[in-house]
């Protein structure tokens, strides 16, 4: 009997211990309040709201910022270049297995070598390039399913296409770590400090897919119809807060009020405990993430905190 009593106290124990393991929400990882002060007013639309929003079923304080997604620190663009001879200076960049490349007209004349594949040609028999120069063009080449006639294009879509669209950001005041990493929600991950959204991988399979390629600015940003211009790599363009200690300077928030830095401190060097989302915690800071570098597509890869979101209103 009294073995029988241990072991069932035994087996308590462990699932007790078990459940807390796996409630994200004991988990003492801390992270510092978002501060609105660090967001350049001018770019957004109206005042920084506070308001108490049900994020995973719970009622939290969030600020909700809204934003046309224009850059004011750096111009937007350029993209495609427009004939073979066009140096780098005319084009933006493009990313492949871990590499950047510039998009001169050299590059764009080599695409059928680069991928190995034949049917790759963006170009006339006079050198010139073809480029969705219309909101037309753009909104028939900046989507899964590229209609015919605007495969084998440079697609750029123009910040102006987009100007009245708004972007809603609704960002928890304090983030709420959880120990499990969670997915992105459609929307973005993420807001610059001027207000420009940070979004998920580009979608580089599905582009090349139609012979299409949608090249970043040197900026890190393009365009598209679902949310205007928006960043998937982040340069040092954008508005940094630098850090005192030396640490890599902050340039936004993501989506679960968490902040992301840049990827290299003051002297160059990168953090070297980076957890599975890009994140990791010290003593000022607490839990924040880093950004990735420009030639991985990915900013960060996932969120370790409760999310808001982010909505469009055309």
């Amino acid at each position: 009997m009294k073995n029988r009593i241990v072991l069932l106290t035994y087996l308590i124990f462990a699932v007790l211990i078990t459940a807390c393991n796996f409630n994200d929400d004991t988990e003492d990882v801390k992270g510092v309040p978002v501060n609105p002060a660090y967001f350049i007013t001018s770019n957004l639309l109206e005042g920084i709201q506070e308001k108490t929003v049900k994020l995973n079923g719970k009622e939290t304080r969030c600020y909700v910022l809204k934003s046309n997604s224009q850059a004011s620190e750096h111009p937007m663009g350029p993209w495609c270049p427009r004939h073979l001879d066009d140096q780098k200076e005319k084009g933006g960049i493009w990313f492949e297995d871990g590499k950047i490349y510039d998009v001169s007209g050299h590059f764009i004349a080599e695409l059928s070598e680069f991928y190995k594949d034949d049917k790759w040609k963006l170009f006339n028999e006079e050198g010139f390039i073809n480029v969705t120069d219309t909101k037309e063009g753009c909104l028939a080449a900046a989507k899964p399913k590229v209609e015919e006639a605007y495969k084998n294009h440079c697609v750029e879509c123009l910040p102006e296409y987009f100007k009245d669209q708004i972007t809603t950001f609704v960002i928890p005041v304090i983030p709420i770590y959880k120990s499990a990493p969670q997915k992105f929600k459609r929307g973005g991950i993420g807001v610059a400090f001027n207000g420009v959204k940070f979004d998920p991988p580009a979608p580089t399979h599905a582009i090349i897919a139609a012979h299409t390629i949608a090249p970043l600015d040197d900026h890190g940003g393009h365009v598209n119809p679902h949310g205007g211009y928006h960043y998937h790599a982040v340069t040092g363009s954008t508005k940094e807060i630098e850090q005192p200690d030396g640490h890599a300077p902050m340039i936004g928030y993501a989506i679960d009020g968490f902040g992301i830095y840049a990827l290299k401190d003051k002297n160059g060097k990168i953090a070297s405990d980076l957890d599975e989302c890009g994140g990791h915690v010290d003593e000022i800071r607490g839990y924040h993430y880093h950004a990735g570098a420009p030639e991985d597509n990915q900013i960060i890869k996932c969120l370790h905190g409760v999310a808001g979101y982010v909505d469009l209103k055309e």
